[in-house]
């Protein structure tokens, strides 16, 4: 993966605290660059969204 650009990002305000995204912790969702305010949050969205694709597939699984 290429490294991303906060230029390409496309929010200015962390979504989980509201404080501005930092360059250093960008993270690419559904195709587009998405930025927090820090790594912490960064990681905190990874994993949430890494747990919502597992609980996905496995109902997709299921059926």
């Amino acid at each position: 993966m290429s490294a991303l650009d906060i230029a390409d990002c496309i929010n200015k305000i962390c979504p989980w605290s509201g404080k501005p995204v930092q360059a250093d912790s960008l993270t690419e969702y559904d195709g587009q660059v998405v930025g927090f305010c820090n790594t912490g949050c960064r990681d905190k969205f990874e994993s949430a969204i890494r747990h919502f694709e597992e609980a996905k597939a496995s109902i997709v699984s299921h059926r």
